[in-house]
């Protein structure tokens, strides 16, 4: 294990979820939680009697999770080659078109406060301003101030795992985990005809919903329909 590797298990293991959002992750809509990641700053140590902590406010926003199968995510772009060879091996271990959730995040950092008290103080008060605003979906987390992400990241990856078992129980009631012959999940199919309504409303780019046909090999099926988008537009 080199340095890095070490110094992020460090700051894994010294992540604390002190305020737990009161839901889980949405099975069926967006899910926009507010954090704010408290450190002790990384100068503490040479300031004696000095007490002080950094606060890091944002929003991390977790779009609806979609299911996925290992060959739809073979044909995802942006991985690496190591990431590639993972799918392959999904692919050989699961099959082609075994079901599986896949979740998406978005952090929009706020703002970065020093504040002037113990971080024990700090939390206090925003516990008691939490509880005085009623957000459930509000979470604070005892993180390190050099890699401060990696705490967010083991706090999203928390909060995946303890929303899996509701997520999948929910979408396997209303059939979304299903597979046709050729493979596709109903919730692939019902995603599609959601991205056609947006780009119809103006939503959407044509390019998004071309991607998504060719990941999951259906461009062909629905040529027509979307080639058709374009025929009305310029009608309109």
């Amino acid at each position: 294990m080199d340095v890095d590797d070490k110094r992020i298990e460090y700051a894994v293991n010294n992540t604390e979820i002190l305020r737990r959002p009161k839901q889980n992750l949405a099975t069926f809509g967006t899910t926009n939680i507010y954090y704010y990641l408290v450190t002790e700053p990384v100068y503490a140590e040479l300031m004696e009697h000095v007490a002080e902590t950094v606060v890091r406010e944002g929003k991390v926003i977790a779009e609806r999770p979609r299911i996925v199968t290992p060959y739809y995510l073979s044909r995802l772009d942006g991985f690496s080659q190591n990431a590639r060879q993972y799918f392959k091996m999904l692919l050989s271990e699961y099959g082609a078109h075994a079901p599986g959730l896949f979740y998406t995040y978005r952090n929009e950092p706020k703002e970065l406060t020093i504040v002037s008290n113990s971080l024990p103080e700090v939390v206090d008060k925003l516990n008691t301003d939490i509880d005085k605003s009623g957000d459930p979906l509000t979470t604070i987390i005892k993180g390190e101030d050099q890699l401060w992400d990696v705490s967010l990241l083991k706090f999203i990856h928390d909060m995946t795992r303890s929303s899996l078992s509701n997520n999948l129980t929910q979408m396997g009631s209303r059939g979304l985990l299903n597979v046709d012959s050729g493979g596709i999940p109903v919730d692939a199919r019902v995603r599609i005809e959601e991205m056609f309504s947006r780009v119809m409303r103006g939503e959407a780019e044509p390019y998004e919903l071309k991607d998504e046909l060719h990941r999951w090999d259906l461009f062909d099926e629905y040529e027509d329909r979307f080639l058709a988008l374009f025929k009305k537009g310029r009608r309109e």
